[in-house]
């Protein structure tokens, strides 16, 4: 499409944003506590006369003209937060602007990215003759993969072909994402009292196990991913110094690339422990799009790179091509004291437009 006449500028699109970001920051939003939030949200959308749509805690609208012949463009993010943690100097609900920076529990992850797809939405909502649909969806529990966010609202959404998702990347195309895997483990052994020989202790045999499997190498490699990475993050056996434990409990954290299926590394894992292991789901896969893709194309135009993310999101349960693409730094989300740089938020707002402008 050609470049739109929109009624907004793109300074007025900022200064909006801002003030949406306050008011998210401003509103408790843990996963699971999402109403009043989505309250704030839906206001967004009333207040701009966009007829809204509800479902549980989870926000979705359709551009005006939408097109049922059409497919669909998705901007989907989050707006339930982690809990602040105890480390913060600041009040995590009292959104401060200083130096640049707007402070506030979930600014960063993934509030700034909410507000400017909010934005982005708006300047084309009125726009007649696109390609495609636009859909935003602003949606509940991804701080906790739960299963009443938009892995519940996906089917309502209208023939989406592509998700556009809001996490912080500093406006750089994430075009994959490491899976999630979490697997507990127990290994048994012989109790018994500690001053006896005993060769059959479960903390032992549990330790030689663990050990083949954090040496393991997975042969396939992803270009954009690397290794399939596991860590060994809980542990747990005995109760006290002279008796041997009759089992060893552990937690096995597995971040998956692109070239396995869960289960397929499930499967691997299994091969190579003699421990009991269950996996407690196979729902977060890992996800890719083709570099050539029109839309990470249109982004490599602007100057944008790509990368491949270790982190998880909601990409991993979208069930259809997407990427991840947002306001921010991955690396102060869940952090005490949280921000983002207003700029920041400016930028994503002129990012998506232009990406969008490109494909629309």
């Amino acid at each position: 499409m050609k470049e739109l006449k929109s009624v907004f500028s793109r300074e007025e699109l900022a200064e909006n944003a801002v003030k949406l970001l306050k008011k998210l920051i401003a509103t408790p939003s843990m996963s699971r506590d999402e109403y009043n939030v989505s309250l704030i949200i839906e206001g967004f959308f009333n207040e701009h006369h966009i007829a809204v749509n509800r479902f549980k805690n989870n926000i979705w609208a359709t551009n005006k003209y939408f097109d049922p012949a059409k497919p669909s463009i998705l901007l989907n993010t989050h707006h339930d937060t982690v809990k602040p943690n105890k480390a913060y100097t600041l009040d995590p609900f009292i959104p401060v602007e200083k130096d640049g920076k707007l402070f506030g529990l979930g600014s960063n992850d993934a509030g700034a990215s909410l507000a400017a797809m909010a934005q982005t939405f708006l300047y084309f909502y009125e726009a007649e003759n696109l390609s495609h649909n636009l859909v935003i969806a602003l949606t509940a529990e991804e701080e906790i993969s739960g299963l009443d966010g938009i892995e519940a609202l996906f089917p309502q959404l209208p023939n989406v072909e592509l998700a556009i998702v809001g996490e912080p990347t500093k406006m750089n195309l994430a075009i994959a994402e490491k899976g999630l895997l979490v697997i507990d483990g127990e290994m048994t052994g012989t109790p018994s009292h500690a001053a006896h020989p005993n060769d059959n202790n479960a903390i032992v045999k549990c330790m030689e196990d663990l050990q083949n499997i954090l040496k393991f190498k997975f042969p396939k490699v992803s270009e954009y991913l690397g290794e399939v990475k596991v860590t060994l993050s809980v542990i747990n056996a005995g109760t006290q110094h002279n008796v041997v434990p009759d089992k060893c409990q552990f937690t096995l954290d597995v971040r998956v690339t692109d070239e396995y299926t869960n289960r397929e590394v499930f499967g691997i894992i299994q091969s190579q422990m003699t421990s009991k292991l269950t996996p407690r789901s196979f729902r977060l896969n890992s996800s890719k799009i083709d570099v050539n893709h029109p839309f990470v194309q249109a982004g490599l135009a602007l100057g944008r790179t790509t990368y491949g993310s270790p982190t998880s999101s909601d990409q991993a349960i979208i069930p259809c091509t997407s990427v991840k693409l947002g306001v921010g730094d991955s690396l102060r989300s869940h952090t005490a004291d949280e921000f983002v740089y207003i700029d920041e938020i400016r930028e994503g707002i002129d990012i998506y437009i232009k990406i969008l402008e490109k494909i629309l």
